[in-house]
C-alpha cells in the first residue's frame, strides 16, 4: 500500500495502482451520486464534478500527495451532495437555487429581451440553439424557455407542427421496441430469458440467413418477438475495363 500515501518517487507499478484505485472509486462514487450527476450537468452537478475532477488529479499527478486525503475529501463531498439533492426535493427555497425555474426566451413570436441578461446569454447565441432546433423564423416559435442545465426548449406554434398519424385520425400498429439479443455472435441471455425462450428457438430464428450464431453480427428482437438478424454489407462488384 506504499502507493497510496505521499512518497518522494514511486515506481511505475506504483503509478500504475495508483490511477486503478482512482479509476475504480470514481466508478463507485458516480454510482453513489446517480445518474444526474453524469447527464445535463446542472449547477450543483458542475461544482462537484469540477472539484472532484481537481481533487482526484492531483495525486495521479505528483507523488508527494497521498490518495487518504483525496478519498476522504471526495467521500464528504458525495455525502453533501446526496444531502443536497435531498433537501432540494424537501425545501423549496433550496430547490429554487439549485434548480432555478426556466427563463422564458422566446413568446409568441416575441423575443423576451429583458429575460436574456437572466439566462446571461447574447442573442447571437439564441439564434445559434434555434438553428440547431431547425427553426429559421423566430415567429413560428410559441414559446421557447432557456432551461437550468444550459439547454433551450423550443415550442413551435401549432400550424407549423408536423402532422401525426392522431391527427389525420390513422390507424397505427401498437408500439414495438427493438433490442439488440445477438451481438458480435454473442447472446444477451438476460433477454432471451425475459421474453421466455431457449438458445434453440433463437437459432431457428437466424438459420434462415446463419446456420452459426456466432456468425451473427447483430440481431434484434422486439416486443412481438421478431428477430431481425443484420448482417455484413455485400462488396459491389468491380467492373473491369
Amino acid at each position: 500500500m506504499d502507493f497510496y500515501h505521499g512518497q518522494e518517487s514511486l515506481t511505475t507499478v506504483q503509478w500504475i495502482l495508483r490511477g486503478l484505485v482512482s479509476f475504480v472509486f470514481l466508478l463507485l462514487a458516480a454510482k453513489m451520486m446517480g445518474q444526474r450527476s453524469i447527464s445535463q450537468l446542472r449547477f450543483l452537478d458542475f461544482i462537484i464534478a469540477l472539484v472532484l475532477g481537481n481533487i482526484i488529479a492531483h495525486p495521479l499527478s505528483d507523488e508527494k500527495l497521498g490518495l487518504q486525503g483525496s478519498i476522504l475529501t471526495t467521500l464528504v463531498l458525495i455525502v453533501l451532495y446526496v444531502a443536497a439533492t435531498w433537501l432540494s426535493l424537501k425545501w423549496p427555497f433550496f430547490k429554487r437555487y439549485l434548480d432555478p425555474p426556466p427563463v422564458k426566451l422566446i413568446q409568441n413570436g416575441q423575443i423576451q429581451f429583458h429575460n436574456l441578461p437572466i439566462a446571461k446569454i447574447s442573442i447571437d447565441y439564441l439564434f445559434s440553439e434555434l438553428r440547431k432546433a431547425k427553426v429559421e423564423d423566430i415567429q413560428k416559435v410559441s414559446l421557447a424557455l432557456w432551461e437550468p442545465g444550459g439547454t433551450l426548449s423550443v415550442f413551435t406554434d401549432t400550424p407549423y407542427q408536423p402532422l401525426t398519424p392522431a391527427d389525420m385520425k390513422l390507424e397505427t400498429g401498437p408500439f414495438t421496441l427493438a433490442r439488440p439479443i445477438i451481438v458480435h455472435g454473442k447472446i444477451d441471455k438476460r433477454l432471451l430469458e425475459e421474453i421466455g425462450k431457449d438458445q434453440m428457438w433463437l437459432k431457428r430464428k437466424v438459420s434462415p440467413t446463419y446456420t452459426n450464431i456466432r456468425d451473427v453480427l447483430l440481431a434484434t428482437v422486439d416486443e412481438n418477438e421478431n428477430v431481425r438478424v443484420y448482417s455484413y454489407p455485400k462488396p459491389s462488384p468491380r467492373r473491369h475495363s
